[in-house]
């Protein structure tokens, strides 16, 4: 996700092999790098290598902490002595984008309560992180949610457990880490999205950066998996976080920049000069290329998406669902897609899912009839009990919080002003519950008795340095709204992190 391979061949790295794989030929003229996460089945696995070494040196990182026996197991089967040196190079989470990090871990509590081992990895991951970026927090967690309480716990234990790793010079405000579950706000990962990054992992799926497009009508071989990263690619870096209607504007402009561009077919090469000059414009012509490709392929696979599934009227009942308290609008349009050929099963069990996240504990709730029609529409009851499953675990009981909150009258304003701004609006009135906790911690107002400190000690000023982690997995949503914060409030940064990156099928 970080580095890409062109950029490790320029380091002089020439074979990449995996440890586990079998039929590894011995190279003895090679020096070996390894980089690994420190388990118990990596460490044997180094164990068998370094007996029967296949290379000259091994120069050995852990992404994290690993333990003295761990160590001295290596080195006794080091006896060969091949071992130039072992080190720890915190880097045991997935950075994802500049502020955005996840543990590519699903799944991680069953009902109230974490999975343990999934506990210990995504406190490895976070202690692992706060490493990196040599932070020792203060830590705060939702008050409302046992499996945050357990995590701050176990956070803190190994901050004491290796005080010497977090021994970093202090900062006048210490950092903090904020601790919060999904289910607070199960809403948020159920829209449908319109801003470039949020879109393609919706209706496409972002894994690692990569993108699989195999399954779009007539694409060409090269095309089948594309990579998006900011990192390498200018057009995705300024376009990730805008509206699908202007990037539809800017890949307009890239083709005809590309088209300008294009070196002419009847190009004389006549002199040597003229062939280096299309030599030396040729890989920047072809990397254009490429890019142009990717986005004009993906952009359009995305419109054919919306207008298939209908996703427009869609999204604006979903909007409608998440942000007004219209209840007999929202059953009437809710039961009007229901009835729509082109509405997806999919699509279709989701407006369920946040009707009833909405309208739970509504007196003429009409629920029950709205399941109905899902099980006629698919003939089985699969998204009748995800429906339920979705309300048992981030229905209002859960929530900690007051999600629809009548919100005071200055904000019901804002929220009608925005409202007259413009049509683009309606698909992106949403805001996630994150951004009001983050705002409200910023101003240093975020309440104690529901998001309390860990420990004795607390912040008298307010935080500079946020990490705010999701368990349960965090969405690209949330994502944008950091992103805004941290531009909106210089002096203040703000990293987020989850379990998982979702969209609505994770």
């Amino acid at each position: 996700v970080v580095y890409t391979q062109s950029e490790i061949l320029q380091r002089e790295v020439y074979l990449f092999e995996r440890l586990d794989s079998p039929n590894r030929e011995p190279m003895k003229h090679l020096k070996a790098i390894c980089f690994l996460r420190p388990t118990k089945e990596n460490v044997e696995l180094l164990v068998q290598e370094l007996r029967r070494p296949k290379y000259s040196v091994y120069f050995i990182y852990f992404s994290n902490v690993i333990s003295k026996s761990d160590v001295k197991a290596l080195a006794e089967a080091d006896e060969q002595e091949v071992v130039a040196e072992v080190q720890e190079f915190y880097g045991d989470y997935i950075a994802v984008n500049p502020h955005v990090f996840s543990l590519n871990l699903l799944g991680c509590c069953r009902g109230r309560s974490w999975d343990p081992a999934q506990l210990t990895r995504t406190t490895q991951g976070l202690t692992a992180l706060l490493l990196s970026l040599k932070k020792c927090p203060m830590i705060r967690y939702q008050l409302s949610s046992e499996p945050a309480k357990r995590l701050a716990e176990c956070v803190k234990q190994v901050i004491t457990k290796e005080y010497e790793l977090f021994d970093f010079r202090r900062t006048e405000v210490p950092p903090l880490l904020l601790i919060l579950d999904r289910s607070d706000d199960a809403i948020t990962p159920l829209l449908n999205q319109w801003t470039y990054q949020a879109m393609v992992h919706e209706l496409l799926g972002i894994n690692n950066n990569r993108i699989d497009l195999s399954r779009v009508p007539g694409i060409s071989k090269d095309l089948r998996e594309v990579v998006l990263s900011a990192e390498n690619d200018e057009f995705y870096a300024n376009n990730m976080y805008l509206n699908f209607a202007e990037i539809g504007t800017n890949i307009k402009n890239l083709m005809e920049d590309f088209q300008k561009r294009k070196p002419k077919e009847q190009q004389k090469l006549e002199s040597i000069a003229d062939m280096k000059a299309f030599v030396e414009n040729y890989p920047q012509f072809k990397k254009m290329s490429g890019t142009v490709s990717k986005h004009v392929t993906v952009v359009g696979e995305l419109s054919r998406l919306v207008a298939e599934r209908n996703l427009l009227e869609v999204s604006e009942v979903e909007q409608e669902l998440a942000c007004q308290s219209d209840h007999s609008s929202a059953l009437q349009s809710v039961r009007r897609l229901l009835q729509s050929p082109r509405v997806s099963e999919l699509d279709a069990a989701r407006l369920v899912m946040l009707y009833a996240l909405r309208y739970e504990r509504h007196g003429s709730s009409g629920l029950p009839a709205l399941l109905e029609e899902l099980r006629a529409r698919g003939g089985t009851d699969r998204y009748r009990k995800l429906v339920s499953a979705v309300v048992e675990y981030g229905g209002k009981r859960v929530r900690g919080s007051d999600l629809f909150s009548p919100k005071d009258a200055v904000a019901i304003t804002k929220q009608f002003l925005k409202g007259l701004k413009g049509i683009e609006n309606v698909y992106t009135q949403h805001q996630p519950l994150l951004q009001e906790t983050l705002d409200q911690l910023i101003k240093g107002k975020l309440k104690d008795s529901q998001y309390p400190y860990l420990g004795p000690n607390t912040l008298r000023d307010r935080p500079q340095d946020i990490i705010v982690f999701l368990i349960g997995g965090a969405t690209y949503e949330e994502a944008l709204a950091v992103f805004n914060l941290n531009r909106s409030n210089p002096g203040v940064r703000i990293v987020l992190g989850g379990t998982t990156i979702h969209n609505t099928r994770r």
